[in-house]
């Protein structure tokens, strides 16, 4: 009997260490990815109070207006209203976690951005804040870009978001209205936001909602759609998303979601022909054809702008990145993406990296992430922590 219990605890013991290394290597390797463990949810998620607008367009004259509001057990319900397309109509959008809410004025028909600007105003730059509507908010209240009570103070500067602002979350209706409103105020007061795509808002455009919520499989079954109609081009919010860039240079720094591919030098193209190109195929899925053209590169899932990950692999020499750059009359490039632990600058400066891992607003996970950013200003460059220090890089 003693052998025996000598045995169990023998193994035991073994058992215990197994898990112990196993528990570490799971850390390490959780660490060195840049991941969290999603651990639970905020049961407010499951409760909608006017979620929305969702805004889609009638006819040539008339927008219908949509919120949703209930839950699961109670039940859904849609209240709908009719505006007409040549008003100024004010709208609000909720957000669920906090109780507030922000308001925008519909502009029915978008206007497609430049591509290249030039003046001597500073820059703040967030990328791939992933449908994280309360992170996004506070991260720009705490670097004075906003004030609490929303308005812009920001002045002449450039606010770039570098893709990625939707899927993986519950909010992304609205980090969307958000978007939309911060252009609004940013005109009004002389500034600019800048609003680039990624390959997630891409994906939405093209009718692929893999990575998005399932909130928003059901959202649109209950305004009595399927999921592409949120974005399609009877949509608002989606129209105007399909007017947005996917690459821009502002004062001398290239923004793409995604890296510039070395491969386009050879066709010595420009900003505004890679933004033409690429934007009139957001809403058709990628296919490779047998003709091998600088359409096909542009569009690419690996070599596109709004896709591309050569800057974080061993085969790309600091030769490329500045033959790169000099095509484009580029300084730097800043980009999102391939998630870093931290906002850096690589290639001698070259490069600027700020894709980090984002808190999400209804998730609760471990390692808790907090927000980060990049701001240019006279010259220099800084990375932005989420409680508004700056660390010059």
């Amino acid at each position: 009997m003693r052998q025996m219990k000598k045995r169990v605890i023998r193994y035991l013991k073994h058992l215990a260490l197994t898990l112990l290394v196993l528990l570490i290597a799971g850390v390490i390797t959780l660490y060195a990815l840049n991941g969290n463990a999603h651990y639970a949810d905020n049961p407010q998620k499951k409760n909608w109070h006017n979620e929305g607008p969702y805004v889609f367009y009638e006819n040539d004259t008339t927008l219908s207006v949509n919120y949703i509001s209930g839950n699961k057990e109670m039940g859904f319900a849609v209240e709908e209203n009719q505006q007409s397309i040549h008003a100024k109509t004010e709208l609000s959008c909720y957000f669920n976690l906090d109780s507030s809410s922000f308001k925008f004025i519909i502009e029915a028909d978008p206007k497609i951005p430049e591509s290249i600007y030039e003046d001597a105003h500073k820059i703040l730059a967030i990328s791939d804040i992933e449908s994280g509507y309360r992170t996004f908010r506070d991260f720009l209240i705490h670097h004075r870009v906003i004030d609490e009570k929303l308005d812009w103070i920001f002045g002449e500067g450039h606010l770039v978001l570098l893709g990625d602002f939707v899927d993986r979350g519950f909010s992304t209706t609205q980090v969307l209205w958000f978007i939309y409103m911060l252009e609004q105020k940013a005109e009004r007061h002389g500034g600019m936001v800048h609003f680039i795509l990624g390959n997630h808002e891409i994906k939405n455009l093209q009718g692929n909602h893999t990575k998005a919520s399932l909130k928003y499989f059901y959202a649109a079954a209950i305004l009595g759609k399927q999921q592409y109609e949120l974005y399609d081009s009877t949509s608002i919010i989606g129209r105007w998303m399909a007017s947005k860039n996917t690459v821009e240079l502002i004062n001398g720094h290239l923004f793409t979601h995604g890296g510039i591919s070395p491969e386009i030098i050879p066709h010595n193209t420009s900003i505004g022909f890679i933004n033409n190109i690429v934007r009139q195929n957001y809403r058709q899925a990628y296919y490779p054809k047998k003709d091998d053209d600088l359409e096909q590169l542009l569009i690419s899932p690996t070599k596109g702008p709004s896709w591309y990950r050569g800057y974080f692999q061993d085969d790309l020499s600091q030769g490329d990145v500045e033959a790169t750059l000099r095509a484009f009359n580029a300084n730097t490039v800043v980009v999102g993406h391939t998630l870093q632990r931290k906002v850096k600058k690589m290639y001698n400066g070259k490069v600027f990296a700020i894709d980090v891992n984002h808190p999400k607003d209804y998730r609760k996970s471990w390692p808790h992430q907090e927000s980060e950013g990049l701001l240019i200003q006279d010259g220099k460059y800084y990375r932005l922590l989420h409680d508004g220090t700056e660390i010059e890089l």
